[in-house]
């Protein structure tokens, strides 16, 4: 008895009137990319490249089909292998379908290869879209090494490594710190790029890729953000401290390597390595998500380690604002590197995350910083603006994820210390009133937490468009009001009198678990268009839920600005610092689309109001 032949594939079928593309015809001219390799599986393949893998499954002819492909791939025999395959055939139609894998991953490179001798030619090859025009840009590049020790360990290391690529180099002598380097090069059209590192005794980075003097700016300021020492706030300076020995062969030969390999990906016009799995091909055609900001490559020995870290002071120019709460979050987290960022990172750590989430940091000055909202990802918001705050001197400084936020936060800051408007109100009851929110808060605070509370909502203007509410220990059963625990100004009574209540839950739950934090931060309507920007509510999220309550805050934030302006006269201007301090902190906001707020302002009759 014979064996069947076994089953194969085929391609997707494609909508009626709409015809597959053959590839296999257009096959000429391309070729594998040198280190793509692939594993059999029991019913399929898996293919592994450069900077990505597919796994194909679903017939055990794949494998077959693939050393087909694979040999005339690699000996020029395309024409034939389209003439074995019938048009119409199923083996033709799987063949493609393959044969598109290998596009939308990058495994395969169009010809002109670069020629014999090229520049890093074969590893052009692998990563390159058009390999031939990379390595004319290298062959056209004059490169200089520069260093305060052009003898040096890197330095020497870095000329051996731009050797080894094909690369040749010449050394210079410079002004700067022993133990760095200034990779430079200027390509036959006359620009220019550059790459910062540094070798110190228990670490070392490289810079990203820049203009000379973006290159030079950021060695600088990354050797004095880490300083001497064991690598960590202040550990990567220019000198040693007693009792370290010099860096490691290993640790200079992998950052002279990623200086090179990042000054040439540059002149080269290819992805930074930074950007991805080796910055190779195909990432943007998966639609990978590029970072946000610049990345640090930051190493150590004793163990051996290395990874890039968010540098956003290296950003040439201001970045745009985040549109979604996702980007505030991606610089919230840049600004609060552990390593290379301006503020202590807020953590949630051992702190209670119900009721209401908690997240804490070291405040600048001293003490503790604690900042809670109805999640944790608002609760490491607030706290990072407001630890930039008091890096930025506190007093008058308002820091925000965008022009937008920061506004927001600004004006209700001074509304908070406008005058009351006529006879004080009475105390205000959520379960008289429409409000799901601050019913559901109000029991929480009240009921679960057990707190003794006053509410009292006012308007602050005639026409109703903004209302002030405050929370008060006590008060419930007759007993006069005593300390405050919240307030919040918003567009409605229900919104001002839910957010007042969610500050009081933040400041008990936050009084408990941090007696001695200095700064507590409540949370407030101003994040709620951060909040839901770019989603959209299931059709039953109304008011009574989260998602449905951010929307139709968002919705009165513009309107709300208005009448805070006029009520409060507020016009803040940018913040300007005065000292080298305050340049760091806001060339990182900057970076990171944040905005501050300060200087100059007109207020109404109350001054200027202060942070929550």
């Amino acid at each position: 008895m014979t064996a069947a032949p076994p089953e194969v594939p085929t391609a997707p079928a494609a909508p009626a009137g709409v015809p597959v593309p053959d590839v296999l015809d257009d096959l000429r001219g391309w070729r594998l990319r040198p280190g793509v390799v692939a594993s059999t599986l029991a019913g399929g393949l898996h293919l592994r490249g450069w900077n990505g893998s597919v796994t194909l499954e679903g017939s055990p002819a794949l494998p077959a089909l693939w050393r087909m492909l694979d040999g005339a791939l690699r000996t020029g025999g395309a024409a034939g292998l389209a003439a074995r395959a019938g048009d119409g055939t199923p083996l033709r139609a799987a063949l493609c379908a393959l044969i598109g894998q290998l596009h939308a991953h990058g495994m395969l490179v169009e010809e002109p290869a670069p020629p014999d001798g090229a520049p890093a030619g074969e590893w052009l090859l692998a990563v390159a879209d058009r390999p031939a025009e990379a390595a004319a840009a290298l062959a056209g590049a004059r490169v200089e090494v520069r260093a305060a020790d052009p003898g040096g360990p890197l330095a020497s290391a870095a000329v051996r490594a731009l050797a080894r690529a094909g690369v040749p180099a010449v050394r210079a002598r410079a002004a700067g710190g022993r133990g760095r380097v200034l990779l430079r090069a200027t390509r036959a059209d006359g620009a220019e790029w550059a790459v910062g590192a540094a070798v110190h005794p228990g670490g070392a980075f490289v810079t990203p890729a820049g203009g000379p003097a973006r290159a030079l700016a950021d060695t600088a300021a990354l050797a004095g953000r880490l300083g001497p020492g064991p690598l960590g706030p202040g550990s990567l300076g220019p000198g040693r401290e007693p009792g370290h020995p010099p860096a490691g062969r290993a640790l200079t030969a992998l950052v002279a390597g990623g200086a090179v390999q990042r000054l040439l990906c540059a002149v080269a016009g290819l992805p930074d390595p930074a950007s991805g799995d080796g910055g190779g091909p195909g990432q943007e055609r998966l639609g990978q998500e590029r970072p946000r900001f610049p990345l640090v490559l930051v190493a150590g020995e004793r163990p051996p380690w290395s990874e890039y870290r968010p540098w956003p002071q290296g950003s040439p120019e201001p970045a745009p604002p985040p549109g979604t709460l996702a980007e505030a979050l991606a610089g919230v987290a840049a600004l609060g590197d552990e390593r290379l960022g301006v503020v202590e990172p807020p953590l949630t750590g051992a702190l209670p995350q119900l009721p209401v989430a908690l997240a804490g940091c070291p405040a600048p000055g001293g003490g503790r910083l604690v900042a809670g909202a109805a999640r944790a990802d608002l609760a490491r918001l607030d706290a990072v603006c407001r630890a930039a705050e008091l890096r930025c001197g506190g007093a008058g400084v308002v820091v925000g994820a965008g022009p937008g936020h920061a506004l927001g936060r600004a004006l209700r800051r001074a509304a908070l210390r406008l005058p009351a408007q006529g006879a004080a109100a009475a105390p205000w009851d959520p379960y008289r009133h429409a409000h799901p929110q601050a019913r559901h808060w109000w029991g929480t605070l009240t009921r679960r937490v057990g707190v003794r509370a006053e509410l009292r909502v006012t308007p602050l203007d005639a026409g109703g468009s903004a209302y002030r509410a405050v929370v008060r220990a006590g008060g419930r059963s007759g007993g006069r009001s005593g300390r405050l625990l919240g307030r919040a100004v918003e567009a409605t009574a229900g919104d001002a009198a839910a957010f007042a209540v969610l500050a009081a839950l933040v400041r008990v739950q936050a009084g408990t678990a941090e007696p001695a934090a200095r700064h507590v931060v409540s949370p407030g309507g101003e994040s709620c268009p951060l909040a839901v920007a770019g989603t959209v509510p299931a059709p039953w999220e109304d008011g009574s839920w989260a998602a449905g309550w951010w929307a139709e805050v968002a919705g009165r934030e513009a309107g709300l600005h208005t009448a805070l302006r006029e009520l409060t006269g507020l016009r803040p201007r940018p913040w300007e610092p005065a000292g080298p301090g305050g340049h760091t902190v806001l060339a990182a906001l900057r970076g990171c689309g944040f905005t501050a707020l300060g200087g100059p302002v007109r207020t109404g009759p109350a001054g200027q109001g202060g942070p929550r």
